[in-house]
């Protein structure tokens, strides 16, 4: 059960937010080089809060700090000290905190993307890593360890590729105190990760954390919605509470540099009742999605009978 307010429990689903960079790129920002949405932690502080604001206004019930692409490796080759670079971890919690507070409910996630995000050649999208299990382990031990202590109320394990890095992971938040967390897997179609592991065997071997009360769920983000009725379900057949948060249903043409295809929020919310139907406790949008894919998911939640009791 995930906690809506601390100290409380609720059975519905809870909403997350939107693409992150899709909203700042919104707001006009160019988001190129290694450390995408994480620089602006440093250089525009004020306009990542207004995002987290955007996302709580819109109706989500959980905002998912700045900390997909921080790393202390990735921020201080590019130039910033290793103080600094623990200073910005904090930070992408504390100015989600800060939005949610000022809003006056609500979770705030620690984003914890993976080893890929930080090499930015794409590797998140296959697990194609140099490093092994205990590699990922080393190099994701510090941001983890500063981010459980940040302060955020879960920590959001997102966009992982591959088993091994998820073992990584688990490992850290079976052995570190604080907040409980979401693994979210980046899949190459309906059934497996991107690295060919199939998600509900991954699924099945993360079910002892989520008994012991450290993992509040398992699931797909930054995938096409088609692929998200299918992987809920696995999770949901491995016995565990699911995440989804697709990409917009758009898709990324790299030859031409260039988004293709249309992402329909009405669509888009529609379609997340049916992933809480499968089993989904927590639904939003990554990629391409933005307020109005998150007020849709909303009110297409807070319309279905079940929502009025």
């Amino acid at each position: 059960m995930v906690r809506t307010e601390p100290g409380a429990t609720s059975g519905r689903p809870l909403v997350l937010d939107g693409g992150l960079a899709t909203r700042l790129e919104s707001y006009g920002r160019d988001l190129g080089g290694g450390l995408w949405s994480a620089r602006l932690l440093a250089d525009e502080p004020d306009l990542v809060r207004r995002v987290h604001r955007d996302y709580f206004e819109a109706g989500a019930d959980v905002a998912t700090a700045a900390g997909y692409q921080a790393s202390v490796p990735g921020l201080t080759a590019r130039g910033f000290t290793r103080r600094e670079a623990v200073g910005l971890l904090v930070r992408s919690v504390e100015l989600a905190r800060s939005e949610r507070d000022a809003f006056g409910s609500g979770l705030v996630a620690a984003g914890v993307g993976p080893y890929g995000a930080a090499l930015a050649d794409g590797s998140e999208y296959t697990g194609d890593y140099d490093l092994d299990e205990d590699g990922l382990y080393a190099w994701h031990r510090e941001r983890w360890h500063v981010l459980a202590g940040a302060g955020a109320d879960l920590m959001a394990c997102e966009t992982v590729p591959s088993l091994a890095e998820a073992r990584a992971l688990a490992r850290l938040l079976d052995e570190v105190p604080g907040p409980s967390a979401w693994i979210s897997f980046s899949c190459r179609d309906g059934e497996r990760l991107n690295d060919g592991t199939p998600l509900h065997r991954a699924a099945a071997e993360l079910a002892p954390l989520h008994a012991a009360g450290r993992l509040v769920a398992v699931g797909v983000n930054c995938t096409a919605p088609r692929h998200v009725p299918s992987l809920v379900r696995a999770v949901a057949e491995a016995g565990l509470p699911a995440v989804a948060y697709p990409n917009s249903g758009e898709s990324w043409d790299a030859a031409r540099g260039r988004w293709t295809g249309v992402g329909d929020p009405g669509g888009f919310g529609a379609a997340a009742v049916s992933w809480c139907e499968a089993g989904a406790v927590l639904v939003g949008g990554c990629c391409r999605t933005g307020p109005e894919h998150v007020r849709s998911v909303r009110a297409c939640l807070d319309a279905r009978p079940e929502a009025s009791r």
